[in-house]
């Protein structure tokens, strides 16, 4: 972890409500695809906890939606602007568990850690497939980006407006895969455990207070005890996970 002030090169919508930042700054303590900033926003006390969605030597790049006072005044904020950053928090995703065919499931704004995943899989020469899945066509982003990358890419909608019509699981039947990482809300996480058929491994989304495990505000409980979410996940092996 490591608290320093980036500054903002591009702050854009890409999709209604949501947003992509980069920032520029030292992104040396990533380790990982997975790991997320925890970012402090003028005004507000608490820091808003975001997953990095890709890096490089001298930038980082987050997807958030707006969905609240916080996120809001985020989306304002402008090209040059500094910000203060907790980088490179929580455990990231295993690549070494993939196996040869990966597949990758993301729903919404848990479609960016997968991002990072997905590049650091193909320069493992891993043949990867994504399945994202939206509400609708006008929610949909990185499609493209991940097609560029060299994934097979399906996309969902739930009202058919693109794609597959219904949800990341009606097209995990037309993938085969030797393993699946998944990042989303709770209840497709859920839907996504009780059809997948292999190991997996499952990043969770939740409110936090420290970002740094000191406040115990995130604690989850799996099989083998309660763990911080911000410390010991975001990221968590299926057979661990207390459903």
């Amino acid at each position: 972890m490591k608290q320093d002030f980036y500054e903002i090169l591009i702050n854009e919508q890409i999709a209604p409500s949501v947003f992509k930042m980069v920032l520029a700054g030292d992104t040396s303590p990533i380790t990982a695809p997975g790991q997320f900033v925890n970012i402090k926003i003028p005004e507000f006390y608490l820091r808003r906890p975001i997953s990095i969605c890709d890096w490089n030597d001298k930038t980082l790049t987050i997807i958030y939606k707006v969905v609240g006072g916080g996120t809001e005044s985020l989306s304002r904020m402008k090209k040059g602007e500094k910000t203060d950053l907790l980088i490179a928090l929580g455990n990231g995703y295993d690549t070494l568990l993939s196996g040869d065919k990966p597949l990758l499931i993301g729903g919404g704004v848990g479609v960016p850690p997968l991002f990072g995943l997905c590049k650091k899989l193909i320069a493992e020469n891993k043949t990867v497939s994504v399945i994202l899945g939206f509400n609708t066509k006008s929610e949909i982003f990185l499609e493209d980006e991940f097609k560029a990358l060299g994934a097979k890419v399906i996309v969902t909608t739930a009202d058919g407006s693109y794609g597959l019509k219904g949800f990341v699981t009606n097209a995990m039947e037309y993938a085969d895969c030797t393993y699946f990482y998944t990042c989303g809300p709770k209840p497709m996480l859920k839907a996504v455990n009780d059809t997948a058929k292999t190991g997996g491994q499952f990043s969770f989304e939740e409110r936090m207070g420290c970002g740094t495990g000191a406040c115990m505000g995130c604690t989850c409980k799996t099989k083998n005890g309660p763990k911080r979410v911000c410390t010991e996940g975001p990221v968590f092996l299926r057979e661990e996970i207390e459903w």
